[in-house]
């Protein structure tokens, strides 16, 4: 995880993922992520996240926004 001025950087699958700039930390749990700010995250932050995780459960809980683990169904159409 990289913190750049413009929000948090990772890598995801091997492709670049920008989470939200409020976001002061994004921590990896198994297949999971949860992001983290010190306010609340607003709603385009929750899209700019649901945008980038397509077929994956994606949630915002006020300073707190999960990336949840693929079901079995979903890894199977991107193990295809």
């Amino acid at each position: 995880m990289n913190q750049h001025p413009t929000g948090v950087d990772t890598v995801h699958r091997l492709r670049r993922v920008v989470w939200p700039a409020a976001a002061y930390e994004v921590t990896p749990v198994g297949d999971a992520w949860v992001a983290t700010t010190a306010t609340e995250f607003a709603l385009e932050d929750f899209h700019l996240v649901r945008d980038q995780f397509p077929g994956r459960h994606v949630t915002l809980d006020g300073d707190v926004i999960t990336v949840w683990p693929p079901t079995s169904l979903t890894r199977q159409l991107l193990a295809t």
